[in-house]
C-alpha cells in the first residue's frame, strides 16, 4: 500500500493542485533515528556518548555519496544547559540544481586512501590561498596565528553555541595561519583560519593529520560561492589529499541547501534540507530512511511486550518558502491566525499522528491547553487580528508568540512553533518565515511522513486562499476525553479530509489510506459468536512530576508520570467468519462491564458499519515517583461481557506482559512479531454468569454512582 506507484502518483497530483494556486509552500523535516537494540545511555536518554558520533559520520558518508559534489561541514553544534561542551554538528552543503558545489579534496570521511604521513604544511597552504584570492582581485593578508573570536555566550541558554572556532576535535593550540580576504572596498573582510586537524574518533584509524579550514561568518551566498574556487585552487596546488571544513555554517538560499546530522537525547537527528514540494520531500525521505537503515538505525522502537514507540526524538515538519519574504506565512499575514483557528476546531491534527508526550505538560502544547485565562486572551488576540490590518510580520509574531507556547512561555514546546517566523529576539535565525509543527511522532516509513506533509500542506493551501473566521471552541474536558480515543480522532480527520476535498484540495485514496493506517495503536481483537471486541491504545496526557522527583535537575528533560494507560474498546457485530448459529442474542444486547460498572458504550458508525465505543483508564504500573504514590498498579485490565438471558459470561483480560508471566525471548524481531505479541497479551475465558445485583424495595436495580465515569471513559483509578 505504501510503496506502490499509486502513492507517488497521488503525491505528484497533490503538488500540481498546490502549484495551480501559485503558492510556494516548502516543507522541511527533522527525522530522528535510534539503535532500537541498544541499551546504552546514548540510545536511551543521553545526547552524546557510545558510538553515536561514529554512526552519524558513517550515515553522513552514505548521504554524501547520494549527493555528489556536496561539501561536508563540521561545525560547532548547540550548547544546552547542563552540558559541558557543544554538541557536534555534521553537515552536507550542496547546490539545489544538482551541479557540483565542491570538487576539491574531500573530507577524510570520504577520502578513498589515507593521506601521506607527517603533518601538513599549513604555511604553504596559507600562502597558496592568499595568492588564489589575490588572482581574483581580492585584497589579501596572510599572517601566522589565529585571531581571537568573540564567542556569544549569552545565547547558550537558548541552546545556541558560538558557531565560530575550530571543530572540537581540532586542537585550539595547534599551529595556525590566517588568510584575510576582502572582495572589495564595501565588503567585510573574511578571515579564514587554517589549522592541522587530528581526530582520534575518525572511523579510518589509519588516517593521518590533514588541513582544516575554519570558515568565518559570511553574510551572503554569492560571497561564499566566490570564495570557493579560490580555496579549491589553493588546495589542489598544494596537493592536499583531504580538507576538513569547520567554523561558521555558510548561508543558504534558493541556490544552496544544507542537511545536518546532529545528536539529540536517544537519537541521531537529521535536519533535512527543505523541499519545494512533496514529491521532492518523498525522494529526500526515502534517501534518509534508507541511509539510516544501512547503518542499523531505526525510526521506531519495539518493546518486549510488542508495544511500538517512535524513535524517541519525534518527527517535526516545518513549512515556509524559498525566501523568508516568500513564505506563505509572511506574504499572507492572515494565514497563521486562520491556522490557529483550524487546529483548535480539529484536534485530530494535534493528536492523530502525535508522539506520546501530548497535553498541557507535553512537548507540543496546543494553544487552548494553557488554561481558561490564556484561552480567553487567545480569543481576543484573534479577534483583534481579524479586525485590524496587520502589515508587518513582526507585529503578527508579537501578537501570537505569547499564546503559541507552553504554560511557562517556552515556544519550543508549542504545537505550532513560530520562534523562527519573524522573531526579533533570535539573531540570525529568527526571521526565516518558518512555522514548525511539533505534534508529530517519528513516522516509521517515508511514505507516512510524506502523507502527513501532504495533509498539512493542503491545509495551509486551503487557509491561504480562503477566509476562515469560525470561532474557537472551548472544548473543556472533552478535549482530553473524547479526543483521547483513536475512533474520534479518525472521525475528526475524516471531516478535515472532506473539507479539503470540497475546496478542490482533496488528497487521493492512496494518501488517505496511509493517513488512516493506525496499526500500532491496535492491540488485538476477540471474535465471539455474538460480536467482535477490539482493543486500541488511546492517548494519555501525562502530568509533570514535581520537584521532589527532580531536585536541582539540569538539562532540557522533564519527569512525567506515565503510569496511566487509556484503552479504547470497540464492540461490533460478529464478523461473517465468527458468527455462530446459537441463539446468543443481538450483539447490542450484550453488556460490557469493568469492576462491576456497566460501561455506557456510545453507539457510533464508521466505514465498516455500526459499533459501540468507550474508553477505560487505569494505572498500568506503579512508578518509582508518581503523582499518586498511594495508588498501586491496576494491571491487568479485565472486561466482562454478559447478557441478561444467557448463563455464560466472557472475561477478556488485557495483560501488560505475557499472560503466563514468562519472559520474552528478546525484543521483537520486526513489526509483525510486535503485533503478534500485542495480540498474545489478550486472554478470553468463558464462565458461568455471576449473580444479578440485588434489587431495592421498589424492585429497581441498585445503581451506585460511579466516580471517574465521564461521557467517553471510565477511570478505574477511582475504584
Amino acid at each position: 500500500m505504501e510503496t506502490d506507484d499509486a502513492f507517488e502518483s497521488a503525491v505528484h497530483r497533490h503538488d500540481a493542485q498546490v502549484a495551480e494556486l501559485g503558492l510556494p509552500i516548502w516543507v522541511g523535516s527533522e527525522p530522528t533515528f535510534t539503535d532500537r537494540e541498544a541499551q546504552t545511555p546514548a540510545w536511551l536518554h543521553a545526547a552524546l556518548g557510545d558510538d553515536k558520533e561514529l554512526r552519524a559520520r558513517a550515515l553522513l558518508g552514505t548521504l554524501s555519496r547520494l549527493m555528489p559534489g556536496a561539501l561536508v561541514l563540521r561545525s560547532v553544534g548547540r550548547l544546552y544547559p547542563g552540558e559541558k561542551l557543544p554538541r557536534w554538528n555534521l553537515g552536507l552543503l550542496r547546490r539545489r540544481d544538482g551541479e557540483p558545489l565542491w570538487s576539491g579534496p574531500p573530507d577524510p570521511l570520504l577520502a578513498a586512501e589515507p593521506g601521506p604521513a607527517g603533518p601538513p604544511d599549513i604555511a604553504a597552504f596559507a600562502s597558496a590561498l592568499s595568492e588564489a584570492f589575490a588572482s581574483q582581485h581580492w585584497a589579501t593578508e596572510c599572517t601566522a596565528g589565529a585571531p581571537e573570536r568573540d564567542a556569544d555566550k549569552g545565547d547558550a541558554d537558548k541552546g545556541d553555541a558560538d558557531q565560530e572556532g575550530a571543530d572540537k576535535a581540532g586542537a585550539d593550540d595547534a599551529p595556525a595561519w590566517t588568510v584575510t580576504a576582502t572582495a572589495d572596498a564595501d565588503a567585510e573582510p573574511l578571515q579564514f583560519v587554517l589549522r592541522t586537524y587530528e581526530d582520534e574518533a575518525e572511523p579510518n584509524a589509519d588516517h593521518s593529520a590533514c588541513v582544516a579550514i575554519e570558515l568565518p561568518e559570511i553574510a551572503h551566498v554569492d560571497r561564499f560561492l566566490a570564495a570557493l574556487p579560490c580555496i579549491e585552487h589553493a588546495a589542489r596546488a598544494c596537493g592536499l589529499p583531504a580538507l576538513v571544513w569547520t567554523g561558521a555554517t555558510p548561508p543558504v538560499d534558493a541556490t544552496l541547501e544544507l542537511t545536518t546530522v546532529t545528536p539529540d537525547p536517544a537519537v541521531i537527528e537529521i535536519n533535512s534540507a527543505p523541499s519545494r514540494n512533496c514529491a521532492e520531500f518523498l525522494w529526500r525521505s526515502q534517501q534518509v530512511y534508507a541511509a539510516a537503515a544501512a547503518h542499523g538505525l531505526s525510526p521506531y522502537r519495539l518493546y518486549f511486550n510488542g508495544q511500538v514507540a517512535d524513535s524517541g526524538g519525534a518527527g517535526q515538519l516545518t513549512f515556509g518558502g524559498p525566501t523568508p519574504e516568500a513564505s506563505p506565512f509572511v506574504s499572507n499575514l492572515q494565514l497563521l491566525p486562520r491556522l490557529v483557528r483550524f487546529f483548535n476546531r480539529h484536534p485530530a491534527l494535534s493528536y492523530r499522528f502525535a508522539h506520546d508526550f501530548v497535553g498541557g505538560s507535553g512537548q507540543s502544547v496546543r494553544a487552548d491547553e494553557r488554561g481558561t485565562g490564556a484561552f480567553d486572551d487567545l480569543v481576543l488576540a484573534l479577534a483583534l487580528l481579524e479586525r485590524k490590518t496587520v502589515a508587518e510580520p513582526e507585529l503578527l509574531w508579537r501578537s501570537l508568540a505569547s499564546f503559541l507556547c507552553d504554560a511557562v512561555g517556552n515556544s519550543h514546546r508549542a504545537e505550532i512553533n513560530i520562534e523562527k517566523l519573524w522573531n526579533p529576539y533570535l539573531p540570525g535565525r529568527g526571521r526565516l518565515g518558518l512555522v514548525e509543527f511539533r505534534g508529530l511522532r517519528m513516522q516509521h516509513t517515508p511514505q507516512r511522513a510524506t502523507a502527513i506533509a501532504c495533509l498539512l500542506r493542503a491545509v495551509i493551501a486551503l487557509l491561504a486562499t480562503r477566509p476562515y473566521a469560525l470561532p474557537l471552541i472551548d472544548w473543556g474536558r472533552e478535549l482530553h476525553d473524547r479526543f483521547a480515543l483513536p475512533f474520534y480522532l479518525q472521525a475528526d480527520m475524516d471531516t478535515v479530509l472532506a473539507e479539503l476535498d470540497a475546496a478542490g484540495l482533496g488528497l487521493e485514496a492512496p494518501i488517505q489510506a496511509v493517513l488512516r493506517h493506525d496499526a500500532f495503536r491496535f492491540l488485538g481483537q476477540v471474535d465471539l459468536p455474538f460480536g467482535t471486541l477490539e482493543l486500541w491504545r488511546g492517548l494519555e496526557f501525562w502530568p509533570l512530576v514535581g520537584d521532589a522527583a527532580s531536585p536541582e535537575q539540569s538539562g532540557s528533560s522533564r519527569f512525567v508520570d506515565a503510569s496511566t494507560t487509556r484503552i479504547e474498546i470497540r464492540w461490533r457485530p460478529p464478523s461473517t467468519d465468527s458468527a455462530g448459529t446459537l441463539d446468543t442474542g443481538h450483539w447490542q444486547d450484550w453488556a460490557l462491564s469493568v469492576d462491576g460498572v456497566t460501561l455506557p458504550l456510545r453507539p457510533e458508525r464508521d466505514s465498516r458499519g455500526d459499533l459501540k465505543v468507550f474508553g477505560v483508564r487505569y494505572a498500568s504500573f506503579a512508578p518509582r515517583s508518581g503523582l499518586h504514590p498511594v495508588l498501586g498498579s491496576q494491571a491487568p485490565l479485565t472486561l466482562t461481557l454478559g447478557h441478561a438471558d444467557h448463563g455464560v459470561q466472557y472475561t477478556v483480560t488485557l495483560h501488560e506482559w505475557r499472560p503466563d508471566g514468562e519472559a520474552y525471548a528478546g525484543l521483537p524481531a520486526d513489526l509483525q512479531e510486535a503485533g503478534e505479541r500485542r495480540a498474545g497479551r489478550i486472554a478470553v475465558v468463558a464462565r458461568e454468569r455471576a449473580e444479578q445485583a440485588p434489587a431495592d424495595e421498589s424492585g429497581s436495580e441498585v445503581r451506585l454512582a460511579s466516580p471517574g465515569l465521564t461521557a467517553y471513559s471510565l477511570d478505574r483509578r477511582y475504584r
